[in-house]
């Protein structure tokens, strides 16, 4: 894919955060002030990559006029709508920061938490935040239990809260993903067949003040019970060796 943009050695950015954009004309400008106040505060350089998944509202308008105040800012559009897997994909492939973060775009996601997912990074490969209170409705909650129930005991897994976006790791190991569309409710079973080490911590969870949400359970459901089916032959095909040099 052709780089959407040239940068200077100096000002290749240490981390880069990947937020997927679908309609979110009346959030993502909160969102990305508050993530950009988080981080300036940080020795890291940094940079958002809004990767706007053909919003039909003026999500694109609001993010335009936001880079004049936040030069961190790159956009990103896909053409027409594909999805979350394919704007996560975008994103890691376009990332420049040897480190990624994602989260999402609605504010839900408290960017706070971010020092201390990659904090965690010194001492494990990948950090994969769960939402210990949630602040949905009891609809959501439930469903997400019992998802993330059946999944860790159809894969033989332990992640607590696959539908939390806030999660750090090494560029390296997402950039050699394909992520088929759905996929990306499974990167830790991706990395975790690359070998890399994953530590879930609690992090804040808040409710959405303004827009509306995308998904619902039978939504997901549907999407999902092919994808998982999928993903255990992928776990069960998956070569397991080391490269010594002799």
């Amino acid at each position: 894919m052709e780089q959407a943009r040239q940068r200077g050695e100096n000002a290749t950015p240490d981390l880069s955060v990947v937020l997927p954009v679908y309609n979110e004309a009346e959030s993502i400008a909160d969102t990305l002030q508050e993530l950009a106040t988080v981080l300036r505060d940080t020795d890291y350089r940094w940079e958002a990559l809004a990767i706007n998944d053909g919003s039909t509202d003026d999500t694109l308008v609001i993010l335009k006029s936001l880079v004049a105040t936040m030069p961190e800012l790159q956009i990103l559009s896909l053409i027409p709508n594909a999805g979350q897997s394919a704007a996560f994909d975008t994103g890691f492939r376009e990332a420049a920061g040897r480190v990624i973060v994602t989260m999402d775009a609605d504010g839900q996601n408290d960017p706070a938490d971010i020092p201390r997912l990659l904090s965690e990074l010194g001492s494990h490969d990948c950090c994969f935040g769960y939402r210990a209170e949630r602040e949905d409705g009891f609809g959501k909650r439930i469903g997400s239990v019992i998802g993330n129930a059946v999944r860790n005991g159809i894969l033989g897994e332990s992640i607590r809260d696959t539908g939390c976006s806030l999660k750090a790791f090494p560029a390296a190991f997402v950039q050699r993903l394909t992520l088929w569309k759905g996929l990306h409710r499974f990167l830790g079973s991706l990395l975790a067949m690359q070998g890399a080490s994953i530590v879930q911590i609690p992090v804040n969870h808040r409710a959405r003040q303004k827009g509306v949400s995308k998904y619902t359970n039978l939504g997901r459901l549907k999407e999902t019970v092919w994808d998982l089916m999928t993903v255990r032959w992928m776990k069960r095909r998956c070569p397991r060796f080391r490269v010594e040099r002799q």
